[in-house]
């Protein structure tokens, strides 16, 4: 089954930026970095996700990413679906934190349940049936507007497609963005780019990472 391994943020610090993944997250090979600053404006059309199992851990990831040096997008509070915020790191990339849960059970233990890469994507629809024939499984679809890609139980990330415009207002920001996504995707399955312009890459097997 094809499936997506680790996701390569390219940043134009790359001391900076991995002191700071270091300092904020500590995800290992997951997240890798690379030298990069091709030209880029806005929201760059994608966002991460970290799945934790208790709100005290939402608030130690995104109080070590603040005071590694990120900013606030949105403060950390309770909703409907549980307890989260969000981020943007240094390099521009965003961080959702966030659990279904809005009681602690302990203390915080900083163990991440699901590390979730989320495209924004023109029309959900055409960019599921393109990955379908790339040799992704669809786990859930929710119509235009949602689509979970099924994974392995020890896959290191999960992919989901969203609607762009859904997508930035989830996290607190305009959906407008121009220029390179500044990441590149690391699968088990041959180089491609989807419809929104997302690269994909053999998985390496060694990289700077954070």
């Amino acid at each position: 089954m094809t499936s997506l391994t680790c996701v390569t943020l390219e940043v134009a610090d790359l001391t900076a930026a991995d002191h700071f993944y270091t300092a904020a997250f500590a995800l290992g090979p997951r997240v890798r970095l690379r030298a990069g600053d091709a030209p880029t404006t806005g929201f760059r059309g994608f966002t991460m996700s970290i799945t934790v199992s208790q709100p005290a851990d939402v608030d130690s990831f995104l109080g070590s990413a603040l005071e590694a040096g990120a900013t606030t997008l949105k403060p950390a509070a309770k909703s409907l679906w549980g307890y989260g915020g969000v981020v943007q790191a240094p390099d521009g990339t965003i961080w959702k934190v966030a659990t279904s849960s809005k009681k602690n059970t302990g203390p915080a233990t900083r163990k991440v349940d699901d590390l979730v890469l989320l495209l924004g994507a023109e029309d959900v629809k055409a960019s599921k049936q393109f990955y379908v024939e790339q040799g992704l499984t669809v786990a859930k679809s929710f119509g235009g507007k949602y689509v979970e890609f099924a994974s392995e139980d020890s896959s290191p990330v999960k992919l989901a497609l969203y609607k762009r415009r859904g997508l930035a207002k989830d996290v607190g920001v305009t959906e407008d963005g121009s220029g390179s996504h500044r990441i590149v995707l690391g699968g088990t399955t041959g180089a491609f780019t989807d419809p929104d312009g997302f690269a994909w890459e053999p998985a390496p097997v060694t990289s700077a990472s954070a």
